[in-house]
């Protein structure tokens, strides 16, 4: 989060606005304290009921989307890191890619539509895909679980969770929500679900232009 920080005090003056939501259903004691170690100025929200998530399809964090001033989505959600990084955990290597995805965020900022990286309606649609019968039910299960947790009937919130997680079980926001009330246990869990994973990527590729402009003027 400090990563974002600095961008926004970059980038602010050009219109450019940050909407951070924390999926916690802990609410503001559980993920006010990371806002606070960031000294966030951006608006910064607590989402308890995964409300977010469950309207743009989110499935990880940090996952980011991309809204213009019209209130148009210009790029759906995509892992949102301000920086690269390269991990090993459990033998299993993690590469995350951060520096271009803020590359093309600031050529959006100066550049709006006329962005190589703002995509336009067709190539927007065939990435929103539809939200499939399960994960729709694995949507309202998770929700059922939220309510459950609010009335403090955590065996049935732990019912409804463990069902979502069935239904859908690649969304890790419902396996680390449920993984965050047995603090002691969600370290072990989630490297036991990172390394199942196999082959597959923890976060999907960013699907970004790769070739750098020609400057003007050259071919």
């Amino acid at each position: 989060m400090p990563g974002w920080q600095k961008i926004y005090d970059e980038l602010k003056e050009r219109k450019f606005e940050i909407v951070a939501a924390a999926e916690d259903t802990g609410g503001e004691a559980a993920a006010g304290k990371f806002y606070d170690r960031a000294h966030a100025t951006f608006t910064a929200l607590i989402d308890e009921a995964h409300a977010v998530s469950s309207l743009y399809g989110m499935i990880n964090v940090p996952t980011g989307v991309w809204i213009d001033e019209r209130g148009r989505i210009v790029r759906p959600g995509e892992v949102a890191y301000t920086s690269d990084k390269a991990l090993t955990l459990g033998g299993k290597r993690l590469t995350i890619e951060g520096d271009i995805y803020v590359s093309a965020l600031r050529d959006w900022v100066a550049r709006g539509e006329e962005s190589r990286y703002a995509l336009g309606r067709d190539e927007l649609s065939r990435r929103l895909r539809p939200r499939t019968p399960a994960e729709g039910q694995a949507d309202a299960s998770f929700q059922l679980g939220v309510y459950f947790h609010k009335a403090g009937k955590t065996d049935l919130a732990e019912k409804y969770w463990q069902r979502a997680q069935t239904l859908n079980p690649d969304s890790w926001n419902y396996h680390r929500q449920e993984w965050s009330f047995a603090p002691q246990e969600a370290g072990k869990k989630w490297m036991a679900k990172f390394l199942g994973l196999g082959d597959l990527p923890y976060y999907a590729p960013l699907d970004l232009p790769r070739q750098e402009r020609k400057p003007e003027g050259k071919k």
